[in-house]
């Protein structure tokens, strides 16, 4: 035995591959990664810096992405769908070549029977052995396990009962709140809280529904809910030779639609024996099945008790394993290509636990395409203007795409993830806020602006962490703050000087606003600008910004009440950047336009405007009042409509439930009132901001 292997009972290596297969391993020479976005290049990166080819796969709405064109070695499998299909995958993987699969995350990476036909056809899966994804992937049948092996779990039903009267009974014993949950579920999905006995046969219909739609199994698991929970997780290896470690914790509290959106290691105050204890349980769990590779156990934390339970295992490399990644210096994939070739692991545990106290904090911020406002459902679109902030060995971008690229309803919306590394956790979050402040996208709307709510909010800073923080703090993390002047002043001047650049005098109808005087070449120009609200359709109040050029390049702005004299500006068209020079400030404004709607990047912060289109415009592009219509809020699939013609509604009541990036969402009533028309029957594929009912016309908005 050697010096780094981990004594445990004979018992816990009854699934061990190497007893199990008892095959020799072979070199990695070449690898099919069997995924899309940022992780196929995130492992395509490390496995080239070893000398291993990689071959991609890809989908016909992918075939311009990022992951597709960074290898010479691509497969088309063509529908959106196939990522999903495994035998086209292997046998993609066999004709090019290929010794080993690595599956990523997603997908088929907890697939155990992917994993399994990939040994029977010859090659190495870069995961777990397929017993191992098989036991952990069924949450009732892997809690039973854990209990066995004594890591603590939450009571709860976990059998094969599926009646739902057998089930709310058994939730009426554990007592409400509950947690409803798909057994093979994962990423959110097929997971309903239930907080009564009235309340539990919909959730339970609605989570049933999802994890069919989203796994093909609506088996479900009930148990107690924590009402003060965190979400701590660690990130475990494990080799062929017996080798198990962990390689620290991570908080991953923040979330919403019970999917994470920051994550961060260290686990902000917690006491150091309940960090070793945590380590230790998560130890043991992957032993409980003859774990190998990379795994993550997950915990829920009760903040009222102190104590912890298992929640589940993540049979595969985590999306947020970068932070793990920065808080140890060491490179995830790398141990898991080692790992597949039969190596013992880099490091022991007292290395590693030495490795995390020097290095300090890591915090993650993943970067979606979502609204927030709009109860974060997905968005997709042309990133028509992307700027990242400057890498650096302690900032770090995971990215899939580029500007140019375009985020489709077929896929996760998730753009990149964030990374920072700091000496203290202080220090992390001032240097995550920083980063995000240098993060610009415009063409599709992201949760930028609300992670950096988030960052200077007085509890996260605090550590006071926990999975409803965004219901807990929502007044303040959705606080509408208003728009200073010269953000309107900056807009204008942008327009201008795009319609002076311009040969043809006009930048698009938006544009040109109304012309309110001409003098010795010089223009002056009246623009109608106003904020646009959450949902991206409707707009404020407009304000009226007038802008006279009166010297090369200088421009006397009024907004309202408020005068910028002898403003000296400069449009670079290449880099969108406005720089202006008023008495009081220089501001530096990136400013993406889109017909009449504008992007605009101020001093750290993105606003949304629109430019009043003339009159004219309205009649000839048909513009019409949408105040008494219910929008598509996002490219989607018509599920199901629940109300007909001349039906009287209330406020919130559902009237369609839509589908976009295998996500759920009910369109509910903004207001009481009478359906006029239902726009769309259930099956329809519709645009963002398309009407799917219609109200009759009682004045209300």
């Amino acid at each position: 035995m050697t010096a780094r292997r981990l004594l445990r009972p004979l018992t816990l290596r009854r699934y061990h591959s190497s007893l199990q297969h008892g095959a020799a391993p072979r070199p990695l020479t070449s690898v099919l990664v069997a995924n899309r976005g940022e992780i196929a290049l995130r492992v395509q990166k490390t496995a080239s810096l070893l000398g291993i080819k990689c071959t991609t796969i890809y989908t016909d709405p992918d075939a311009h992405s990022q992951h597709a064109l960074a290898s010479p070695y691509a497969i088309n499998l063509g529908d959106p769908g196939a990522y999903l299909d495994g035998d086209r995958i292997i046998e993609a993987a066999k004709a090019a070549g290929c010794v080993g699969v690595h599956p990523g995350y997603g997908f088929l990476s907890e697939n155990s029977n992917f994993a399994r036909r990939c040994t029977e056809a010859g090659l190495i899966f870069i995961g777990p052995p397929w017993k191992a994804i098989e036991e952990m992937g069924d949450k009732s049948q892997s809690k039973n396990i854990m209990s066995a092996a004594g890591v603590p779990c939450i009571p709860g039903y976990h059998g094969g009962n599926q009646n739902p009267d057998f089930l709310k009974s058994e939730a009426d014993k554990i007592g409400y709140p509950v947690l409803i949950k798909a057994v093979k579920g994962g990423g959110g999905k097929g997971m309903r809280i239930a907080r009564s006995a009235a309340e539990f046969p919909d959730q339970l219909q609605s989570a049933k529904t999802e994890a069919r739609n989203s796994f093909g199994d609506e088996v479900m698991l009930v148990e107690k809910y924590i009402t003060q929970p965190r979400h701590i997780e660690v990130q475990v290896f494990a080799d062929k030779h017996g080798n198990c470690v962990a390689l620290g914790e991570r908080d991953c509290s923040i979330q919403r639609r019970h999917q994470k959106i920051l994550e961060e290691s260290p686990a902000p105050n917690l006491d150091q024996s309940v960090r070793e204890d945590l380590w230790a349980k998560a130890r043991t769990a992957a032993l409980a099945v003859g774990y190998e590779g990379a795994g993550t156990v997950e915990f829920i934390f009760d903040n009222e008790t102190g104590q912890f339970f298992f929640m589940e295992m993540n049979t595969r490399l985590q999306v947020e394993h970068p932070v793990s990644e920065m808080v140890t210096g060491e490179d995830l994939v790398r141990w898991q290509l080692l790992v597949a070739e039969g190596k013992e692991l880099p490091l022991t545990q007292d290395q590693i636990r030495e490795r995390i106290a020097q290095r300090g904090w890591a915090i993650e911020a993943r970067i979606y395409a979502e609204n927030p406002d709009m109860n974060f459902i997905p968005d997709a679109g042309l990133l028509t203007h992307l700027k990242t902030p400057v890498a650096s060995p302690t900032v770090r971008v995971d990215a899939g795409f580029v500007e140019g690229d375009e985020v489709t309803s077929h896929y996760d919306p998730m753009i990149a993830k964030l990374i920072v590394q700091a000496e203290s956790r202080d220090s992390a979050i001032q240097k995550l806020l920083a980063a995000l402040e240098d993060y610009e996208i415009a063409g599709a709307t992201t949760n930028i602006e609300f992670l950096k709510r988030v960052c200077v909010h007085p509890a996260f800073i605090s550590g006071d962490v926990e999975t409803g923080f965004i219901e807990k703090y929502r007044s303040a993390l959705f606080a509408k703050s208003e728009l200073e002047p010269e953000v309107f002043a900056q807009a204008a001047l942008g327009l201008l000087l795009r319609e002076i650049s311009s040969q043809s005098g006009t930048v698009g109808f938006g544009a040109a606003g109304t012309g309110v005087g001409f003098g010795s070449n010089y223009q002056t120009r009246k623009f109608s600008l106003a904020q646009m609200a959450p949902d991206g359709i409707k707009t404020d109040a407009e304000t009226d910004v007038e802008v006279g050029q009166v010297g090369p390049g200088t421009f006397d702005v009024s907004i309202n009440d408020v005068q910028y004299p002898s403003v000296l500006s400069h449009y670079d068209l290449s880099t969108r950047v406005l720089t202006s020079f008023y008495p009081h400030t220089r501001l530096a404004t990136t400013i993406v336009q889109d017909g009449d709607s504008l992007v605009i990047f101020q001093q750290g912060r993105q606003y949304k405007l629109r430019c009043k289109p003339p009159g004219w415009a309205e009649k000839v592009l048909g513009l019409h009042d949408i105040t008494n219509s219910v929008l598509a809020p996002m490219p989607c699939k018509v599920l199901r409509v629940d109300v007909k013609e001349g039906d009287a509604v209330v406020k919130d009541q559902a009237l369609v439930v839509i589908e976009s990036m295998k996500m759920e969402t009910v369109i509910r009533s903004p207001h009481d009132g009478v359906i006029s028309k239902v726009v769309h029957k259930a099956g329809d594929l519709c645009k963002a901001g398309t009407a799917l009912v219609e109200f009759e016309d009682t004045g209300k908005s």
